[in-house]
């Protein structure tokens, strides 16, 4: 159970590091932070939704912490807790915020420490800026949260990394496996991210600004996008993301038909199932 005296240690205080931060010391927790730019550290603290910050692994600090969130890129997620997990306490749980789970949860819990527990969880929200800077607590009110157990975990634990989610704010906490995840991560948000770049990449014209509308904008938001977190995230997540493709690309080929052969029946069936799937996200 999370209160207000649980130690809460967030390790990297980018976008959703800063976020979880400022959610959890507006829910009255007592929260620290590591990352090593010294200027997030100083934002955080001048800010105050930190209680205190380092921009090295602080023994002390890590020793001191009972619920450890690893806001990291995958890889190095990896080797922080490989390298540091010797200075947590015994019975600390540690969690993390990572857009990929296979080869990233199951690796870790192979190495860790038997005294120590690790539930993968992945906020589904996000910025097309980045930086602790940037960071918010309204990005989780409308979005979803998705807790990842595995045989590692205990019940408690799960439980844990649950009420983490309610804790934060976000509207609709799930459950599933590696798989599970990262099969429909794959297409939810890997994918979109893939044609929003294909779609900013795939005509040349220089002054394509003062030509689009609403959709284009909407569709193109996310093509802001971190070279360096996504590149890493889609080839860890290479298989279900390969075949999310394939689907679309399969989908996008039976709707170019339709056009080209001037099925309008087939079209606006696939219209009208487009727009009663679409419709129950706004419920």
């Amino acid at each position: 159970m999370i209160h207000k005296n649980t130690h809460i240690l967030i390790v990297g205080l980018g976008l959703i590091g800063g976020s979880y931060a400022r959610a959890l010391h507006k829910a009255g927790c007592h929260v620290e932070a590591i990352d090593q730019n010294p200027d997030s550290i100083g934002y955080a603290l001048h800010e105050g939704f930190i209680k205190a910050g380092s921009t090295r692994p602080d023994p002390e600090m890590i020793g001191q912490a009972q619920l450890v969130i690893l806001g990291l890129y995958p890889k190095v997620e990896i080797e922080w807790v490989r390298q540091y997990q010797h200075l947590f306490a015994p019975g600390t749980l540690l969690t993390d915020v990572s857009g990929v789970k296979g080869g990233v949860l199951d690796v870790i819990q192979n190495f860790l420490r038997p005294d120590l527990e690790l539930v993968g969880c992945h906020p589904m929200a996000g910025r097309e800026v980045y930086g602790v800077r940037n960071s918010t607590d309204a990005i989780f009110g409308a979005a979803n949260f998705i807790v990842v157990p595995t045989d590692h975990n205990t019940e408690e634990g799960i439980q844990t990394a649950i009420e983490l989610g309610a804790l934060l704010g976000f509207s609709k906490v799930t459950r599933l496996t590696i798989a599970q995840h990262d099969e429909i991560i794959g297409f939810v948000s890997q994918l979109t991210h893939l044609i929003a770049v294909s779609l900013m990449t795939c005509n040349e014209d220089e002054n394509l600004q003062n030509y689009t509308g609403d959709s284009f904008r909407d569709l193109t938001r996310i093509a802001r996008i971190n070279e360096n977190m996504w590149s890493e995230l889609f080839v860890m997540n290479k298989a279900p993301l390969l075949a999310q493709l394939d689907a679309f690309q399969a989908q996008l080929g039976k709707l170019r038909q339709m056009i080209d052969q001037e099925d309008f029946d087939g079209m606006k069936e696939l219209f009208r199932r487009s727009t009663a799937r679409r419709a129950l996200f706004d419920r």
